[in-house]
């Protein structure tokens, strides 16, 4: 199939939005960009996906500086992230070195018909789509759709190189920059992740005074002394009990997140090892070996748990929690199945949502899941409960009975003396309280710019404040609680209409060019289809090997969702191939959906290619 039969001639719409960054003020058209090949990068700055997906375009970017231009388009899930402000600090804290089109009213993502974050599409030199694709993992598509466009178009002479329209913002110096986590050591020092300077800060008790600085401050994975190792944006840090500290030769396990790895740090020398991890995300494949083996996904948190015996690990990467035990070395899965929802149950059943914070409190494990806005916790027979949250599309800040209380993107959780529990409510600016023995959620601080971690320092609560760039004392004392009224939201994305009885799902998957699905050993795809709730669909979900599905959808429901896990692998193709490279591609979707007689009798979601029946 040649290139020209494959590539639809769909227009690109115009980008359309609130405002620009990272162009000195300008906005931008598409026509100014007629010559250059344009990659959208539909994106939320929440979104563990999308953030992968940056690092991800950093080497194809880099590649081809003169001919491809990438624009970020951020439509917001939360009301937070249509904050313009928060998404300048997003823009920075994420090192975004390209322009962003903020879409605040998903106007943009509306014309391009976007159903998920992140959503890739590739726009050729005369302005026309020519390549979608939802999900990570698609640099190796995208580089050879690249090439082949390149190639068209300086034979057509529609193709113009060039600098692109990229103009990098100022940048205020701080001492911390975006710090995410903190912990107390047995000498009441405070440990914090430094996340922008990719570096651990030791300060003093006043949580101002730096003592030292473990790491060069560069982004690496360089194992060292303390002036010669360095880190990727870290976030969760934790102490070993003194015992297992003295066995293993480290004190202190940090999340260095971007590097999917593990990392340990001897107090003593500031010397800093990789423990757990081998530097590459984990997409498919084991979960349980030796930690030296094992893919890890976004380390957010880490929090070491006794009935665990180990250190529980938040893979906000693909919504599970691993156990790292220090003493045989080995990384296992913990909990949760990639799925990404809110579910309670067994441990190993449940659906967690880029859990984000972790706090060790006894018989229980305290953690807030970010996408759900859940405060939940796990006990010491490894079931999962929740205590304040209910899904995917519900969010706000609404204090009162835990099963009515809302939050909005929390990051971090402590364990307060009196045995309530302190949430850093991120995307509302707060740190809240859910009080265990009467159910009851209040607010303690208010105008916090987005805390990320907390911790107690002689019995005051110590809060990471992170886009204020700073440690916070916000709660002053004798102030236990302050109820707020406040709002309750949903997910602004709209809902995609289907109609009623049955429909057709279908996702949409070419090989890029140069490949072909492979299908040696078995079927090369597989779909997996549940809803929410379970009774939305009659028939139809569960598990196949074929990528388009026919749902019965029950009567009577107007709205729900669709949660839809897609998978295709596929290989190097073509004369002279002897040891084909392969690659496995896989998305899910969480899809609203709005049911109704007018609605149509097709779904489609495009993993990778062009929706040839949508033209």
């Amino acid at each position: 199939m040649t290139t020209t039969k494959r590539r639809a001639r769909v227009r690109a719409p115009e980008l359309v939005g609130r405002g620009w960054l990272n162009t000195g003020g300008k906005a931008i058209t598409l026509a100014e960009l007629r010559g250059r090949i344009t990659l959208l990068d539909f994106w939320t700055f929440c979104c563990i996906n999308c953030l992968h997906v940056l690092d991800e375009l950093r080497p194809l970017e880099a590649e081809f500086p003169d001919v491809l231009v990438t624009i970020g388009v951020h439509s917001p899930k939360f009301v937070h992230e249509a904050d313009p402000d928060a998404l300048a600090a997003a823009v920075e804290r994420y090192e975004v070195h390209h322009p962003v089109l903020d879409d605040p009213n998903l106007t943009t993502w509306q014309n391009y018909a976007v159903k998920a974050w992140p959503t890739l599409v590739l726009v050729d030199p005369e302005g026309y789509v020519v390549h979608v694709a939802a999900g990570e993992g698609h640099v190796e598509a995208l580089r050879r759709i690249i090439a082949e466009l390149i190639d068209e178009h300086e034979a057509k002479g529609t193709l113009r190189r060039g600098d692109g329209p990229y103009v990098p913002p100022q940048q205020q110096a701080t001492e911390l920059r975006f710090p995410a986590k903190i912990a107390v050591t047995p000498q009441d020092t405070l440990l914090v992740t430094d996340s922008a300077h990719h570096s651990v800060v030791e300060l003093a008790a006043d949580g101002e005074t730096v003592l030292r600085r473990i790491g060069t401050g560069e982004r690496g994975r360089a194992d060292g002394g303390p002036n010669e190792a360095t880190f990727s944006e870290p976030a969760g840090i934790t102490l070993l009990p003194k015992e297992i500290a003295a066995e293993v030769g480290y004190d202190v396990v940090v999340a260095d997140t971007v590097n999917h790895l593990l990392r340990g740090i001897d107090l003593t020398t500031g010397n800093v090892t990789t423990i757990a991890g081998t530097g590459e995300q984990w997409r498919m494949g084991d979960t349980d070996g030796p930690a030296d083996k094992i893919d890890l996904t976004s380390p957010w948190d880490v929090a070491w748990w006794a009935p665990a015996n180990g250190v529980v690990v938040a893979m906000s990467g693909n919504h599970t929690l691993s156990r790292f035990d220090p003493i045989a070395r080995t990384v296992s899965r913990f909990a949760g199945t990639t799925v990404e929802g809110l579910k309670d149950g067994p441990a190993s059943e449940a659906f967690f949502a880029q859990t984000s914070g972790l706090a060790a409190d006894g018989d229980k494990l305290w953690l807030a899941d970010s996408e759900t806005s859940a405060l939940r916790w796990i006990d010491s027979d490894f079931e999962v409960h929740t205590a304040v949250g209910q899904g995917l599309f519900d969010f706000g800040h609404r204090d009162g009975a835990a099963d009515q209380a809302l939050l909005q993107h929390p990051l971090g959780v402590a364990v307060l003396p009196d045995g309530s529990v302190a949430v850093a409510d991120t995307y509302n600016s707060a740190i809240r309280r859910y009080e265990p023995e009467t159910g009851e959620v209040s607010t303690l601080a208010t105008d916090v710019a987005e805390p990320s971690g907390a911790a107690i320092v002689d019995g005051e609560l110590v809060v990471v404040a992170s886009a204020a760039h700073r440690l916070e004392r916000p709660v002053p004392p004798g102030v236990s609680a302050k109820l707020v009224a406040g709002d309750a939201h949903q997910v602004r994305r709209p809902p995609s209409d289907i109609g009623v009885g049955e429909i057709e799902l279908a996702v949409v998957f070419t090989p890029p060019p140069g490949q072909k699905l492979d299908d040696r050993y078995g079927p090369s795809t597989r779909l997996e289809i549940t809803s929410s709730p379970p009774e939305l669909i009659a028939h139809g979900a569960g598990e196949s090997t074929d990528l388009t599905r026919k749902l019965t959808i029950a009567d009577g429901f107007t709205e729900g969702v669709l949660h839809v896990v897609a998978q295709a692998a596929s290989c190097d193709d073509g004369p002279g191939v002897e040891h084909p490279v392969c690659r496995l591609t896989r998305q899910d979707w969480g899809v609203p959906v709005r049911v109704s007689a007018q609605g149509p009798a097709r779904l489609a979601l495009v993993m990778g290619g062009v929706d040839e029946q949508a033209k």
